[in-house]
């Protein structure tokens, strides 16, 4: 078993695995051997299984654990595995972290138990507790879209003081709250702040976030990766270029329908029309067919067309 050392802190682009699936309880083997070797060839600084991106809280406890033990043992330690733990069960989140640990993970993330709200100080309370039991690095994860609650800064910055407790990603898409928390987490620059949504990637690197943990880097990881690279090295042209590419993924893949899960549908259906993996979703939501699928293939075919032209202009 090979573990992939985690960077103090992580930087980079981390995508968020998307979890192929063959039907409710059978994964696509074959197609997450493909994704991963995808992805790694792409550049991508680190995975992240069982996210939103990865439909954790709809797959069964089995088949979260084979994820996260063929993930790693795939992945064999050439880059740092995170492993979503976020359940409503503590017992459940801790019993994931040990399997996650086993399998050679280098960190586990958290969003916070969803259902009820938590306060701020049961966050605190409740983060101290995991991190006491988690053998892994733990990162936070703020996802209020889902879980109805936000890690105010202060919170942050009083679970940073937990020596278990590396990181956070911010899924909130509010490049305010993130500016705040790169201002109160200054003096802790080993504090790995990254962000969910890939349109403000390059904003938040510029104002002295870490990366990204970009859904669309499970189909371009290099895009991705290129784009973390020149924002990082400040690069204004070729961001311009490349932001360009990202929004354009973004407007053509995701919205292709109005429910909640056109992002996640246009995501695998972009991985199946590239022979990458199945497109299946777990219960209840379904994938694109007919009409919608057709859809997908006919813009994926003009993104990829607009990269190479993008690409050629610039060389």
């Amino acid at each position: 078993m090979k573990t992939g050392t985690l960077p103090s802190p992580l930087r980079g682009i981390i995508p968020p695995l998307v979890t192929p699936l063959l039907d409710n309880d059978t994964l696509d083997v074959e197609g997450l051997e493909r994704l991963i070797e995808h992805i790694l060839a792409g550049g991508a600084h680190g995975l992240f299984v069982l996210g939103t991106t990865g439909e954790a809280p709809n797959l069964s406890y089995n088949l979260r654990h084979e994820l996260v033990q063929r993930t790693c043992a795939q992945v064999a330690g050439r880059v740092p595995v995170l492993v979503g733990i976020t359940d409503t069960a503590v017992s459940e989140s801790l019993r994931l972290a040990q399997t996650a640990a086993e399998a050679g993970a280098a960190a586990v993330v958290s969003a916070p138990p969803y259902y009820y709200t938590p306060s701020q100080a049961e966050l605190v309370t409740y983060y101290n507790y995991v991190a006491d039991r988690v053998t892994l690095p733990l990162f936070l994860y703020n996802m209020p879209s889902h879980t109805k609650v936000s890690f105010e800064p202060a919170t942050v910055k009083a679970l940073s003081e937990h020596k278990n407790i590396v990181g956070l990603k911010d899924s909130s898409g509010n490049s305010v709250y993130f500016q705040m928390l790169c201002n109160i987490m200054r003096d802790q620059p080993d504090f790995s702040l990254l962000v969910g949504p890939e349109e403000i990637t390059a904003e938040v690197v510029l104002m002295g976030g870490h990366g990204g943990v970009n859904g669309g880097a499970n189909i371009f990881p290099h895009l991705y990766v290129e784009l973390y690279e020149a924002a990082q090295n400040q690069n204004f042209e070729q961001i311009s270029i490349l932001q360009q590419q990202v929004l354009d993924i973004s407007s053509r893949l995701y919205t292709v329908s109005k429910c909640g899960t056109s992002y996640l549908k246009g995501v695998k259906a972009a991985l199946s029309a590239l022979g990458i993996c199945n497109d299946f979703l777990a219960e209840p939501h379904q994938r694109f067919q007919g009409a919608e699928k057709e859809k997908i293939k006919s813009h994926l075919a003009e993104i990829k067309s607009n990269m190479q032209r993008a690409n050629s202009v610039s060389l």
